[in-house]
């Protein structure tokens, strides 16, 4: 469903192609990330400035986990294995507690009190905008390991050469 709202922005094609091949259990990338050892993370460059961040961890209690949000990339979080929850809130809602890093494209924030939730699970994404503050990782019940690509598409398209 994802794909289909997205579609029409081609700064989504080489992320939804990714995860294609990713939701395919013989496909390289669905491999790469079963073999990921826990506490990893493996970097992957895709076409027109998008880059994966292939992970594998234990999720956390909330307490231990904080509110994100990036200016350059759009997150697409796709668990391929386990589940865990992810707090939403909009970040003019939210307190800055690091400003933006620009080397690392992140402002962390401070709890942000009201929320929504949202559990994702074995073959489900998100998307999250520049504007959604983010809180990924929270366990869902108990901490369990969780197989995860987080696409990273560039808000604004490469320029194009003429």
């Amino acid at each position: 469903m994802l794909a289909k709202i997205l579609a029409a922005d081609p700064r989504f094609g080489p992320a939804f192609l990714y995860l294609e091949r990713c939701r395919n259990p013989g496909s390289t990338e669905a491999r790469r990330l079963m073999d990921l050892s826990t506490e990893t993370t493996h970097e992957v460059l895709l076409d027109a400035g998008s880059v994966v961040f292939e992970q594998v961890y234990i999720t956390r209690g909330r307490q231990a986990c904080f509110f994100e949000s990036h200016r350059k990339y759009i997150d697409v979080q796709f668990i391929l294995e386990g589940e865990e929850i992810v707090d939403i809130a909009p970040i003019a809602g939210l307190v800055v507690d690091q400003p933006y890093l620009e080397e690392n494209d992140v402002i962390k924030y401070l709890d942000g009190g009201s929320v929504s939730q949202l559990r994702l699970r074995a073959g489900e994404a998100a998307v999250f905008f520049p504007e959604d503050g983010h809180m990924p990782g929270q366990s869902a019940a108990v901490p369990s390991l969780v197989r995860k690509a987080v696409i990273k598409v560039l808000v604004a398209p490469l320029s194009v050469r003429g």
